[in-house]
């Protein structure tokens, strides 16, 4: 079946009467398959619902909710009616979701449980909303919700998502399956909003063409079929894990659902995955427990031992294959496979999209036998721009392009592309849509180079560089990801604009760092403290010396400024996707950022 539109994807699954088209887990901690015929239930139900309710071509319908098989009924029911729907992160304060709701024009919205449907409650007054759907089972009826009377949830028409469907009624009525079918490739299929780490959010205008070009070359040089299983934890309010699940959907993968990122890794042992996609912050997180566990072993010597025999036949794994030394296959066994083991110990496909991965971080999981294929892309783009294959996989690279994607690189750099899963515009914004693009070519914002085998590389974001004030540039984002390959730092901000020499914030990851200072019987009665002290200063300007040792002398970091917070979404250091915000980190530190360069002025010249 050849992929025009995503409405095909729904088809493709729904013929395949596949057992297992998903997996959830209830309440009593057992995995529940959701089969075909359940899945095509639920679809046409709620397709019915929203049909009953006057929803149609372009009207725009939100989904709320952290992951789960309902995203994705809601999805698919929205799509079929050639509805347009809009996600938004389930993290997202009552503000922020009130903008992307007023913005896009949203009438109906699927809410995951009573907390979120009060959240969007309590901003109702100011979107277009008419109903309000409740994923969660009802557990009292009508809905009850803390400080909501239960008239006011009547009238607005909040109803449960299950009411909605039937397994008696698991087809598509003839009409409806004519207008499904009938859906263009031009047609718009979502707007999803881009996270804001320089300004307000944008509503990315994609179309089926847009996001069914994508996937049908995505994953074509993956060896994915019927029978393999991924867990499916990046939120789908992001491109890139809806785009994945369509992807996996439509080649015949169960997805496991899981709502909540820190219950991935009872996940990997209860369901364990073959196909594993994740952003560098996970890959990080299971690096630094390795690491963690490591240092605590009573012969931290060995792990030493067996990342230096990895690291020897690193070539080898990057290129597909294992090492048959008898050295190798002792570590494998004695390490190696023991991480393995942690992810479920069949994943054999790994893939990292969202974020820059990290040189460092790479080579680490090729010195322990694991190969993780490294992509780049943006919503504008719906995702995927390039990807790293089994077959054509170069590390430090986002591997080549896609087959039906055009890249250049412009005269200061930046990355341009243009292709039919290239958007058309943003929604209610022709200004941002004209500065998007230049002569037809889509404007990516970041810097990268291709090199003579046309393996694309990106070094940082364009809004990123930093000039110093001797109008020297600097790429902070490798920079930084070096440093946070360190198990004793959670984020770091290269500082440096118009200054004269560059400086870096760092966040300790504190749980790491809190050990460590025990560990040296320091006394701290606070994070603040901690960061104060003096071995703590030292502790970090030695890591930075040691980075120094492997840049340009203009690149150098002379200073360190140490903060006694954490990065989140929460405080708006990082986006809902949990990309830094720069700029904010910046305004937030300015008083401390001054004073740091202040008394460098005063010390006089910086060596």
């Amino acid at each position: 079946m050849s992929l025009r539109t995503l409405n095909d994807v729904f088809f493709a699954v729904v013929g395949r009467r596949h057992p297992k088209v998903m997996l959830e887990r209830r309440d009593d901690d057992v995995w529940v398959p959701v089969s075909s015929d359940t899945f095509s239930a639920g679809v046409a139900g709620v397709a019915r619902a929203l049909r009953g309710w006057g929803i149609g071509q372009r009207d725009r319908v939100a989904i709320l909710s952290e992951n789960r098989p309902e995203w994705m009924i809601a999805d698919f029911a929205s799509l079929l009616l050639g509805a347009v729907t809009v996600p938004i992160y389930a993290t997202l304060t009552a503000e922020q979701t009130a903008y992307i709701l007023r913005d896009s024009g949203a009438r109906i919205i699927f809410l995951s449980s009573e907390m979120q449907l009060q959240k969007v409650f309590s901003i109702r007054e100011l979107t277009a909303l008419e109903k309000f759907v409740v994923m969660d089972s009802a557990k009292t009826d009508p809905v009850e919700i803390d400080a909501i009377e239960t008239h006011a949830v009547e009238t607005t028409g909040a109803v449960h998502m299950q009411e909605l469907w039937s397994d008696s009624q698991a087809n598509l009525d003839s009409q409806m399956e004519a207008n499904a079918r009938a859906i263009t490739p031009d047609d718009l299929a979502t707007i999803i909003y881009t996270s804001g780490t320089t300004g307000t959010p944008k509503g990315v205008m994609l179309s089926h063409c847009n996001m069914a070009s994508n996937l049908s070359c995505s994953l074509t040089a993956f060896p994915v079929s019927p029978g393999d299983i991924s867990i499916s934890f990046l939120p789908l309010s992001h491109v890139t894990a809806r785009h994945v699940d369509f992807a996996l959907l439509y080649r015949g993968v169960t997805l496991a659902y899981i709502p909540f990122v820190d219950q991935l890794p009872r996940a990997l042992q209860e369901v364990r995955p073959t196909f594993f996609v994740a952003v560098p912050r996970v890959y990080e997180k299971i690096h630094f427990q390795t690491e963690q566990k490591a240092n605590a072993f009573p012969n931290s010597a060995f792990y030493r031992w067996a990342l230096s025999e990895g690291r020897d036949h690193r070539s080898e794994v990057l290129a597909g294959q294992t090492p048959t030394t008898h050295a190798w296959k002792l570590a494998d066994r004695l390490l190696y496979s023991k991480v393995r083991a942690g992810l479920g110990g069949r994943i054999a496909i790994f893939i990292s999209g969202g974020a820059p991965l990290g040189r460092e971080l790479a080579e680490w999981y090729a010195a322990i036998g694991i190969r993780i294929h490294e992509g780049y892309g943006l919503t504008e783009t719906s995702p995927v721009i390039a990807v790293n294959t089994p077959r054509e996989h170069k590390i430090g690279t986002v591997g080549k392009p896609l087959p039906n994607i055009e890249v250049r690189i412009a005269d200061d750099g930046e990355v341009l592309v243009r292709g039919p899963s290239v958007f058309k515009q943003y929604w209610n914004k022709p200004k941002e849509t004209q500065e998007a693009f230049v002569d037809g070519w889509f404007k990516t914002g970041d810097i990268g180079k291709l090199d003579t085998d046309g393996f694309l590389s990106i070094t940082d974001r364009k809004k990123d560089l930093i000039k110093t004030s001797g109008g020297k540039f600097i790429a902070p984002q490798p920079i930084e990801n070096s440093l946070k390959h360190n198990a004793l730092i959670a984020e770091t901000v290269v500082l440096g604009e118009k200054r004269k020499f560059p400086a870096v914030l760092i966040a300790p990851n504190f749980p790491v760092l809190e050990d460590w200072a025990r560990g040296r019987e320091l006394a701290f009665a606070s994070r603040t403290e901690l960061v104060a002290s003096p071995e703590v200063r030292e502790l970090y300007e030695g890591i930075v010396k040691e980075l120094n040792l492997n840049l340009a002398r203009f690149e150098k970091l002379k200073r360190v400024l140490l903060v006694a917070d954490e990065f989140s979404a929460e405080n708006g250091t990082l986006t809902a996707s949990m990309k830094l915000r720069r700029r904010v980190v910046e305004e937030r530190y300015r008083a401390q950022i001054d004073d740091m360069y202040a008394q460098a002025e005063a010390a006089g010249p910086v060596a």
